[in-house]
């Protein structure tokens, strides 16, 4: 299968390495970053994982789509709030059979990509693996767990599941979920609950439930969501939210979350697209989402401080 993987930061390049480990795939990595495209085509990708460093080198790097031309399958790792300014810049990869995969954190991808390429060709899902750079082209895989994918409309029918053998054939354990919008909400949710927290704080995970005013207004910010979740007729596949990220978080206790990796690499948080999403879907209903809104603005103040 013809593969391109649209951003070619930690996840991006883990999912292309893996992928590109078929032999019968062939798989690009899109980036605008030169010196990442550079570093990829001259040595390929390293990938740190379970003490030792793993060099997948059947990838190509393109700084421009119109090099790579029309694939099969377009799995976008952009940042959430990239996703509108990569679906206009990679177009030249889709064509009308092209699939749009998006695996992304935050809230609006599937709406972005729907708008770009279709509805009709665009899946979606989760994924509990976590990666972190080393430089470009180098990673660590620092955290394990099942990808989860689905179409919009819960039917789950051939291509989702030859995406899903696709990603299975990798090594990345896949499964198929009739709910997968349910599960954007769950990792939003999760999402809303840790990362400004953290980002706020300078907080590993685990540590937020070591302070009980902390955990407080983690459990606000979710219930805010959960709020708006259910305006939505949004199913969840987890009852209970706020249990469910204290029970993240004791899990990725010594991780720091994307956030507070951004704030701390003076880097564009996902903040818009995470907590910002649940005070924009509030007020669409007629309401608000107090602690979501100032936990926006402190990461928005975060991240202008020099």
């Amino acid at each position: 299968m013809k593969i391109a993987i649209i951003g070619a930061g930690a996840m991006g390049c883990l999912y292309g390495g893996k992928l590109s480990s078929v032999e019968s795939n062939e798989v690009f990595l899109v980036d605008i970053r030169q010196d990442y495209i550079d570093a990829i085509n001259q040595h390929g990708i390293f990938i740190e994982e379970n003490d030792e460093i793993l060099n997948y080198r059947r990838v190509i790097g393109a700084t421009d789509p119109a090099t790579v031309g029309i694939v099969d399958l377009a799995v976008i790792f952009v940042k959430s709030t990239e996703t509108e300014a990569a679906a206009e810049g990679s177009k030249a990869v889709f064509g009308k059979d092209t699939l749009a995969l998006t695996l992304q954190n935050g809230l609006g991808n599937i709406d972005i990509l729907s708008k770009a390429f279709g509805l009709q060709n665009v899946i979606a899902g989760t994924t509990a693996h976590g990666a972190y750079m080393k430089g470009p082209g180098s990673i660590c895989h620092a955290g394990y767990g099942i990808t989860t994918i689905g179409e919009p409309d819960g039917i789950c029918g051939e291509r989702i599941s030859a995406v899903s053998e696709l990603l299975n054939q990798a090594g990345i354990e896949t499964t198929l979920s009739d709910n997968v919008l349910g599960l954007v909400w769950d990792k939003l949710l999760v999402n809303v609950g840790i990362n400004a927290l953290t980002a706020i704080t300078g907080l590993l995970n685990g540590e937020l439930l070591d302070h009980p005013e902390i955990e407080t207004i983690l459990e606000k910010a979710i219930l805010e969501g959960i709020r708006v979740a259910d305006a939505k007729n949004i199913l969840l596949n987890h009852k209970d939210p706020v249990t469910h990220t204290k029970e993240i978080c004791r899990a990725t206790a010594l991780n720091k979350s994307s956030m507070l990796q951004d704030i701390l690499n003076k880097r564009r948080t996902e903040i818009d697209m995470i907590n910002g999403a649940i005070v924009r879907e509030s007020e669409a209903f007629g309401t608000q989402a107090p602690v979501n809104f100032v936990l926006t603005n402190l990461v928005k103040f975060k991240e202008k401080k020099p």
